[in-house]
């Protein structure tokens, strides 16, 4: 399989080491190989078999309307660009393309999100209080994290205030806290390298790469 990456930042270069690991060819294109998307011509993306983009909330966009206008197939790890996912999905679905989007594409974190659902149903009425607290990197762009942001949704409308630390050179901490006037239970996701990120990402395409439409991560990582 042929796949292009889009960011040369760490996260997408440890996806061209897993894909080449994987026996997959691979290109990738950093941002000053493609400002504005400007590199991404139809007979360029056409070439590929599926695009997995790590690159910006600012340089997603223009990188989804381009590869998605083609037909192609398109894995994204970027986050902070969810506003635009309705149009995005229906710009998708009118070129018959494929869109798998995710926060978080480490299995370990989405098993968590299933254990968040669980604690919720289970203590809400119960009168506990839930926090999150998660912590990045310091060139991050996006706080809250896309992945904190996921784990609230998975309490199914049960409010969690989020905290965000950006230090150092963190890969991801999320903490989710329950609290009752009588005990506390806790609930930790600690990545320690992106190897997590990049081997799920790329497993994604290889999913995607035969399939149209568009998915959401956290519904079909079972299946890879």
């Amino acid at each position: 399989m042929r796949i292009l990456v889009l960011g040369h930042g760490k996260t997408g270069k440890l996806v061209a080491d897993v894909a080449h690991e994987r026996g997959h060819g691979v290109h990738v294109l950093d941002a000053k190989e493609n400002p504005n998307a400007a590199a991404l011509t139809p007979p360029f993306v056409t070439g590929f078999d599926v695009v997995i983009d790590f690159t910006t909330p600012e340089a997603v966009i223009p990188n989804l309307r381009a590869c998605l206008a083609t037909g192609a197939r398109v894995v994204v790890g970027t986050t902070g660009w969810y506003e635009k996912l309705a149009d995005m999905r229906s710009l998708a679905e009118r070129k018959e393309a494929g869109l798998l989007y995710g926060t978080n594409y480490s299995i370990g974190t989405q098993v968590m999100f299933q254990a968040a659902a669980v604690l919720a149903k289970g203590l809400a009425k119960a009168g506990y209080t839930f926090t999150i607290d998660e912590t990045h990197h310091v060139t991050k762009l996006d706080a809250p994290s896309g992945t904190a942001i996921s784990l609230e949704q998975a309490l199914g409308g049960v409010r969690a205030p989020i905290t965000s630390h950006r230090e150092g050179d963190a890969v991801g901490l999320h903490t989710l806290t329950a609290t009752s006037k009588g005990d506390k239970i806790v609930l930790t996701h600690e990545a320690f390298s992106r190897r997590a990120f990049a081997d799920g990402a790329v497993r994604a395409a290889e999913w995607l790469s035969t399939r149209r439409g568009c998915y959401d991560f956290k519904d079909i990582f079972s299946e890879l």
